[in-house]
């Protein structure tokens, strides 16, 4: 569904399968945020098809961070153009945990990534991103907002009403509240999370922060 002019959303909607919300920035180059599980990536190209495009007019595939339900059907871009970008940290996650890659859902040779996205400006062919470490649901975790729209892509984060877990490998619950608190400080009209409702409005946003602040953070 379309959010606003250059910006669409492929949300899950389904109970029964844990994916996640992938979102499409349809610029000069086109970027895939958190593209989901390999098995449930049709959900995502049905969504492409109705756009008129397919998986090689993808430019940029971003992680916003390394847990499966976000990043498995990374392994679909290997023979397309798409670069495809993770947070170091993230990786260095994965590479931990490759042992235990067939239990974990996800196989690092190949989701690697062609560059690591860093603390600050993140530019792709005229539209200007800023990319902020945000780690607490996992290490390397990131947020990218987007100035032009004031648009925050959380990943796991927060949601609507709530806060990413942080009983998986790597969370901290000390993080994740800097995190959630250094986010208070954009400009943001949308939060757009990897998973349930995208909240809209500069005092909805502020209501759920407040509400976040002040319910969950006694449980983290």
């Amino acid at each position: 569904m379309k959010l606003f002019d250059r910006l669409h959303a492929f949300p899950w909607e389904s109970m029964t399968a844990n994916n996640c919300n992938t979102y499409l920035i349809d610029g000069p180059t086109r970027v895939l945020i958190d593209p989901g599980h390999l098995h449930l990536f049709d959900h995502v190209r049905r969504g492409l098809e109705k756009l008129n495009l397919r998986i090689e007019d993808i430019g940029l595939v971003i992680g916003t961070h390394c847990h499966p339900d976000h990043i498995e059907a990374v392994q679909l871009f290997a023979k397309t153009p798409a670069l495809t970008a993770l947070h170091e940290k993230g990786w260095e996650l994965v590479k931990s945990l490759e042992q235990y890659a067939g239990a974990f859902g996800v196989k690092p040779d190949l989701i690697q990534p062609d560059f690591f996205l860093k603390e600050g400006d993140l530019s792709v062919n005229g539209l200007d991103f800023k990319v902020l470490h945000t780690p607490g649901h996992s290490p390397g975790s990131i947020s990218l907002y987007w100035p032009e729209k004031k648009a925050l892509f959380v990943g796991d984060l927060v949601f609507k009403g709530g806060i990413g877990r942080t009983d998986l490998p790597g969370g901290n619950g000390s993080l994740l509240k800097k995190s959630v608190q250094r986010l208070r400080e954009l400009e943001i009209e949308w939060i757009l999370p990897g998973h349930g409702d995208i909240i809209s409005g500069k005092k909805e946003i502020g209501k759920n922060f407040n509400q976040i602040e002040h319910f969950w953070f006694h449980y983290i």
